[in-house]
Protein backbone atom coordinates (compact mmCIF):
# COMPACT_ATOMS: atom_id res chain seq x y z
CA UNK A 1 0.00 0.00 0.00
CA UNK A 2 1.14 3.17 -0.57
CA UNK A 3 2.57 5.50 2.32
CA UNK A 4 -0.01 8.11 1.49
CA UNK A 5 -2.87 5.81 1.60
CA UNK A 6 -1.41 4.16 5.02
CA UNK A 7 -1.00 7.51 6.54
CA UNK A 8 -5.08 8.40 5.67
CA UNK A 9 -5.91 5.03 7.36
CA UNK A 10 -3.99 5.02 10.18
CA UNK A 11 -5.12 9.14 10.91
CA UNK A 12 -8.90 7.48 10.56
CA UNK A 13 -8.10 5.03 13.25
CA UNK A 14 -6.60 7.17 15.41
CA UNK A 15 -9.33 9.43 15.26
CA UNK A 16 -11.76 6.62 16.16
CA UNK A 17 -10.06 5.32 18.68
CA UNK A 18 -9.89 8.82 20.31
CA UNK A 19 -13.52 9.43 20.56
CA UNK A 20 -14.47 5.93 21.82
CA UNK A 21 -11.77 6.44 24.10
CA UNK A 22 -13.60 10.10 25.02
CA UNK A 23 -16.78 8.06 25.36
CA UNK A 24 -15.65 5.15 27.34
CA UNK A 25 -16.81 5.31 31.14
CA UNK A 26 -14.01 6.06 33.31
CA UNK A 27 -15.03 3.07 35.70
CA UNK A 28 -14.11 1.12 32.71
CA UNK A 29 -10.30 1.14 33.81
CA UNK A 30 -9.00 -2.10 32.14
CA UNK A 31 -11.11 -1.16 28.62
CA UNK A 32 -9.55 2.48 28.99
CA UNK A 33 -5.91 1.62 29.02
CA UNK A 34 -6.37 -1.29 26.47
CA UNK A 35 -7.78 1.57 24.24
CA UNK A 36 -4.95 3.84 24.82
CA UNK A 37 -2.24 1.38 24.37
CA UNK A 38 -4.25 0.21 20.94
CA UNK A 39 -3.97 4.20 20.30
CA UNK A 40 -0.13 4.29 21.19
CA UNK A 41 0.43 1.52 18.85
CA UNK A 42 -1.39 3.25 15.93
CA UNK A 43 0.81 6.49 16.74
CA UNK A 44 4.01 4.41 16.93
CA UNK A 45 2.63 2.75 13.09
CA UNK A 46 2.47 6.14 11.65
CA UNK A 47 5.16 7.69 12.49
CA UNK A 48 7.15 4.68 10.87
CA UNK A 49 5.32 5.27 7.84
CA UNK A 50 6.48 9.03 8.07
CA UNK A 51 10.36 8.06 8.54
CA UNK A 52 9.83 5.88 5.24
CA UNK A 53 7.97 8.14 2.94
CA UNK A 54 11.83 10.76 3.82
CA UNK A 55 14.05 8.13 2.87
CA UNK A 56 12.68 7.50 -0.08
CA UNK A 57 15.28 8.36 -2.98
CA UNK A 58 14.47 11.53 -5.51
CA UNK A 59 13.61 10.28 -8.97
CA UNK A 60 15.91 11.25 -11.33
CA UNK A 61 13.71 13.91 -13.76
CA UNK A 62 12.29 12.46 -16.51
CA UNK A 63 15.11 13.18 -20.23
CA UNK A 64 12.71 13.99 -23.26
CA UNK A 65 13.63 12.14 -26.07
CA UNK A 66 15.49 13.86 -28.83
CA UNK A 67 13.64 15.09 -32.00
CA UNK A 68 13.66 11.89 -34.12
CA UNK A 69 15.03 12.71 -36.99
CA UNK A 70 12.96 11.77 -40.34
CA UNK A 71 14.50 8.92 -42.50
CA UNK A 72 13.84 9.57 -46.01
CA UNK A 73 13.48 7.14 -48.60
CA UNK A 74 16.38 6.08 -50.96
CA UNK A 75 15.42 6.12 -54.93
CA UNK A 76 15.77 2.08 -54.45
CA UNK A 77 13.58 1.96 -52.00
CA UNK A 78 10.81 3.91 -53.30
CA UNK A 79 11.23 2.20 -56.87
CA UNK A 80 10.81 -1.77 -54.66
CA UNK A 81 7.62 0.05 -53.54
CA UNK A 82 6.67 0.89 -56.37
CA UNK A 83 7.51 -2.46 -58.34
CA UNK A 84 5.45 -3.94 -55.19
CA UNK A 85 2.17 -1.86 -56.10
CA UNK A 86 2.07 -2.79 -59.10
CA UNK A 87 2.07 -6.67 -58.69
CA UNK A 88 -0.32 -6.21 -55.99
CA UNK A 89 -2.48 -4.21 -58.78
CA UNK A 90 -2.03 -6.79 -61.88
CA UNK A 91 -3.07 -9.48 -58.73
CA UNK A 92 -5.74 -8.28 -58.01
CA UNK A 93 -6.78 -7.25 -61.50
CA UNK A 94 -6.17 -11.05 -62.85
CA UNK A 95 -8.91 -11.47 -59.80
CA UNK A 96 -10.97 -9.47 -60.98
CA UNK A 97 -10.64 -7.19 -57.79
CA UNK A 98 -9.88 -3.31 -57.08
CA UNK A 99 -6.53 -3.15 -55.87
CA UNK A 100 -7.49 -1.03 -53.22
CA UNK A 101 -10.68 -1.33 -51.83
CA UNK A 102 -10.54 -5.46 -52.46
CA UNK A 103 -14.16 -4.90 -53.78
CA UNK A 104 -14.99 -7.06 -57.27
CA UNK A 105 -14.52 -4.93 -60.12
CA UNK A 106 -18.26 -3.94 -62.07
CA UNK A 107 -18.70 -5.31 -65.07
CA UNK A 108 -18.72 -2.79 -68.26
CA UNK A 109 -21.04 -3.74 -71.27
Amino acid sequence: MKAKKTLKRLNKVEALLSSVIDQCPASKRGLRELLDSAKTSVVRAREAVNSQGGRRAARKPTVKAEQAKRGKLSAEGRKRISLAAKKRWTLAKRKGMNAVTGRPLSKTA
